[in-house]
């Protein structure tokens, strides 16, 4: 009885890692296809734009620049399927560091890119379900008056309302739609 117990959890646990793997896998492949399509958007005319591998390197996603103009983007891209995407606060100061390590150019801005896939993902049941929905893509630049202390997580909800996340409190804050050098 006991070992067959063992056999059923150990089958589960084989079945749900593999199952978090195969989600995992999903979620980079969504995030990577984002930013791979942003960079090609962005490397028109003026802009030249560059994936730097995000969150393993230390780095943010995206950096764009306009020498011409003299503007540097340093670029957060996220998607997601539920009704809100987070930023980690990690994140945020890695672009505060991109932002500040070339003070050369005149306009620097810290873009956050969320973008809401078509099929929201809902639990009814115990069971996961997709509805569709329509696609939503915000850019929203975060300023600081100097570095801050702790930077807050950042989220963004599907109709584009951001929140600071602080430890000790959820704070909603009006972050400004930055209007990318493309269409969208």
């Amino acid at each position: 009885m006991v070992i067959g117990f063992q056999l059923k959890k150990n089958l589960w646990d084989y079945q749900n890692k593999k199952y978090v793997r195969l989600t995992n896998n999903i979620r980079r492949s969504r995030g990577y296809s984002f930013e791979h399509k942003l960079v090609k958007k962005l490397n028109i005319g003026e802009w030249m734009a560059r994936r730097l591998g995000g969150s393993s390197t230390g780095l943010p996603d995206i950096v764009a620049v306009n020498n011409k103009e003299s503007i540097l983007l340093s670029i957060e891209a996220k998607t997601g399927t539920s009704n809100s995407i987070y930023v980690p606060n990690d994140q945020i100061d890695r672009c505060f560091l991109i932002t500040d390590m070339f003070g050369i150019y005149s306009d620097r801005h810290i873009i956050l890119a969320f973008k809401f896939m078509r099929k929201k993902r809902q639990i009814i049941g115990g069971e996961v379900k997709y509805k569709p929905r329509k696609i939503k893509e915000y850019y929203k630049i975060i300023k600081f008056k100097g570095k801050p202390k702790h930077f807050p997580i950042i989220k963004c909800n599907y109709n584009g309302d951001t929140f600071a996340i602080y430890k000790t409190k959820v704070k909603k804050v009006k972050l400004k739609d930055f209007h990318m050098p493309f269409k969208y």
